[in-house]
């Protein structure tokens, strides 16, 4: 079954072509796709489009679909062309033609824009909660290894001490900063394109200021040609939050992989965090933290991925943006799976004791030596010379103590300041309007 049959049937191999996987990806669309009916024609009521009798047929016969959604019992059947059609199709079956009333008004065009974004509202929920995990865990970690000192490099070369604490934090803070951009990427998701049908409105009297309230939308996309435009350009500004974040997630894997290298032995991982080779018998692989490096990296090329494919486009709809949904949405699945075990096994690192005792790091308290003699009066070019003398000749002996007290510094990390850094910023995705907004849409 197709919305567009005209009793013309299509070459079987160019539609096996165009419709690709799209049935196995609109599952994912499905029950936004039936909430965005839901408001659809509760609007179509309130403009005389429905009467009130076949707008509570339809309600509550949506409300049934949407439920098979949520126990997995909704299916794209093989002839139907998408999860558009399905709906309508499971519509008119148990209503007849009440059932076919439901398209007026839009197109399969602001349709599937809608689906996306509320899709992608509900995802991004998803990825910030879990990210506030994530980020918990960090700063924990933090603040127990606090006092633990770790080397510092610059340049892949031993260059200052550093602290567990101030290590784990900073990837806290980092994801403090992701959040921004994801919720600039949130703010963008946030407007609503139902109405535009197929990017030049309708002849309808539509309210779409009222499908923007029943659906939890912050506004609307006014123009109608810019709403049709907004798809594949809202993907691919969520890909570029997706893809800060992951480079955060990847950097941070990698650093695992790094310190739990037997050259390094800064971390050591549970056994049970570990694969093996099936030639050496001593091998502990990190390969779960090497995936989430791999994947993360694969993500960080997301927003490119999407602009090739959209980059030359001309307004209105083009069957290119269904590819977009290919790429779009396994990523953003990704993503979530590799927060995911992150979070499970960031916190079961063991960090090593007494690090810096080991006399390759006497060199890293050299500065902490020139410091020294700057505060009791020698101008610093001075002390660093004097300091640079001392370890060619073989006289310099390190102080392990190390006094940092400034902000952010190893002795002083700030973690309560990034803590609410994080907590300022989830404040500005307002999940609680949306929420609100689609449960009140599910008992009208």
């Amino acid at each position: 079954m197709k919305l567009w049959d005209k009793h013309m049937k299509t070459d079987e191999l160019i539609e096996q072509f165009t419709v690709g996987n799209d049935r196995e990806l609109d599952m994912y669309l499905a029950p936004f796709d039936i909430l965005g009916s839901m408001a659809h024609i509760k609007m179509l009521e309130s403009i005389g489009l429905l009467t009130k009798d076949e707008w509570q047929t339809l309600q509550k016969e949506l409300v049934k679909i949407y439920r098979k959604t949520e126990d997995r019992t909704f299916i794209i059947e093989d002839e139907v062309e998408d999860v558009h059609t399905q709906v309508e199709l499971m519509l008119t079956r148990e209503l007849g033609d009440t059932g076919k009333k439901i398209h007026a008004a839009r197109s399969r065009n602001d349709q599937v824009i809608l689906d996306i974004k509320l899709y992608i509202r509900n995802e991004l929920q998803q990825i910030v909660e879990m990210v506030q995990h994530l980020f918990d865990i960090l700063i924990s970690m933090s603040e127990k290894y606090k006092d633990l000192l770790l080397p510092g490099y610059t340049h892949f070369q031993v260059a200052m001490p550093s602290s567990f604490g101030l290590w784990f934090a900073s990837y806290a803070e980092s994801l403090a900063d992701d959040m921004h951009i994801m919720a600039g990427a949130y703010r963008i998701t946030d407007q609503n394109p139902l109405g535009s049908a197929a990017g030049y409105g309708s002849s309808f009297p539509i309210n779409r200021e009222y499908t923007t309230r029943l659906l939890g939308f912050s506004e609307m996309n006014y123009n109608v040609q810019y709403a049709q435009m907004t798809r594949g350009k809202t993907e691919r500004v969520v890909a570029y939050s997706l893809s800060l974040l992951s480079g955060t997630l990847s950097k941070l894997a990698g650093d695992v992989c790094l310190f739990s290298n037997q050259n390094f032995g800064f971390l050591t991982l549970p056994d049970e965090f570990t694969t093996g080779s099936s030639i050496m018998p001593h091998k502990k692989n990190p390969d779960v933290f090497e995936l989430v490096r791999g994947r993360c990296n694969k993500i960080q090329a997301l927003p490119n991925e999407i602009e090739y494919i959209t980059i030359n486009l001309p307004p209105g709809y083009n069957r290119d943006m269904q590819i977009v949904k290919e790429t779009f949405i396994p990523a953003v699945n990704e993503a979530k799976n590799c927060i995911n075990i992150l979070t499970y096994a960031i916190d079961k690192l063991v960090p090593a004791q007494d690090i810096l005792d080991d006399e390759k790091y006497s060199h890293i308290f050299s500065v902490e030596e020139v410091n020294k003699l700057v505060i009791n009066g020698m101008p610093f070019r001075d002390a660093y010379k004097k300091v640079a003398a001392d370890i060619a000749g073989g006289s310099y002996k390190p102080d392990h103590t190390v006094k940092h007290s400034h902000e952010g510094s190893a002795g002083n990390l700030c973690n309560d300041k990034i803590v609410q850094k994080m907590k300022e910023v989830i404040k500005q995705f307002d999940f609680e309007t949306k929420d609100k907004a689609l449960k009140n849409l599910l008992k009208l």
